[in-house]
């Protein structure tokens, strides 16, 4: 049986951290800077928040591996690394098509980091992109990794047909729902929407609109021996379902969410979370007003690579 969690993450460090114009247009989480100046000291508020939250990852037994971006290629949403790749316990390497041509350029920076060779098998699905079709990673996929269950919302940036080949080639089971805002748009990733750990699951069910999908996912969340914790529409617009489990040294689970997530949960959810894991809360304010991601994109899980 695969393992659901890891302790070791990789991250990236930024250095042209920005509003990014070709992302803007279906992620309604992104706001943009008002003047160049604000622009730059949100480049520098990035550098330093991010900083802070690798010293917290690491303080709690956390292997985090930093890449140090560079400025070209301009890349200003590498930041979230977890939509190019994704690694599995059993030696494998995903690579995804991206929905921004300035975001498929950070492949250019992660996989020679990361090391394709020392992956058994490597699963690229880039070539979607030829026909203007997504699948973003853990943006688009929320993995219950050992019952080898997906879930996704459908949108601009998640494409049936890559989901199923991306099934087939992994060997899961998975199931594709609509999740919208409160204007009615596709919620542009699937992580801001909800979060699967070993034995929790925190989700937005207002954002699925239709009931008997909206059942089903709650359904296939217990069957599966997750326990349910529903938040709001409001709560998904603070970054309450952009969370991720990760091993502390002795294996203790931690659930890692922005301050600005935890911030919007009741006491209720937060007592009802921490039955299952030890919370950690860097705050990413400025990350998550500019880049639209929150604590859970920023980090790639690295499961053991053969050597």
């Amino acid at each position: 049986m695969s393992v659901q969690t890891t302790n070791r993450v990789l991250m990236v460090r930024p250095v042209r951290f920005a509003f990014n114009e070709e992302t803007a247009g279906n992620n309604a989480f992104q706001v943009r800077s008002a003047s160049d100046e604000e622009a730059r000291q949100t480049q520098l508020e990035a550098v330093s928040e991010f900083d802070a939250y690798v010293a917290l990852l690491r303080e709690n037994g956390v292997t985090v591996d930093v890449l140090q971006d560079t400025p070209e290629p301009f890349t200003p949403d590498s930041i979230f690394p977890n939509n190019c790749l994704s690694t599995h316990d059993d030696g494998t390497l995903v690579v995804y098509p991206m929905y921004a041509r300035n975001r498929r350029r950070e492949r250019e920076k992660l996989l020679p980091f990361i090391g394709t060779d020392h992956y058994s098998r490597v699963v690229d699905l880039t070539h979607w992109e030829a026909e203007g079709k997504c699948l973003e990673g853990t943006g688009s996929l929320i993995l219950d990794r050992e019952h080898k269950m997906a879930y996704a919302c459908l949108s601009p940036r998640t494409d049936r047909d890559v989901m199923r080949e991306w099934a087939e080639a992994l060997d899961y089971d998975y199931f594709l729902f609509d999740s919208q805002d409160e204007q009615g748009m596709p919620v542009y990733h699937t992580n801001v929407v909800m979060h699967v750990g070993t034995t929790l699951a925190v989700v937005c069910l207002d954002s699925v609109r239709e009931a008997g999908q909206r059942q089903t996912l709650k359904s296939l969340l217990e069957e599966n021996g997750k326990t349910v914790v529903a938040i709001t529409l409001q709560q998904m617009h603070q970054f309450a379902g952009n969370m991720l489990e990760l091993q502390g040294p002795q294996g203790e689970p931690l659930l890692i969410m922005s301050l600005t997530a935890r911030r919007s949960l009741t006491t209720e959810q937060l007592l009802a979370i921490s039955q299952h894991a030890r919370i950690l809360s860097p705050d990413i304010s400025a990350i998550e007003q500019a880049g639209g991601g929150s604590a859970r994109c920023m980090m790639a899980e690295i499961f053991d690579r053969n050597a």
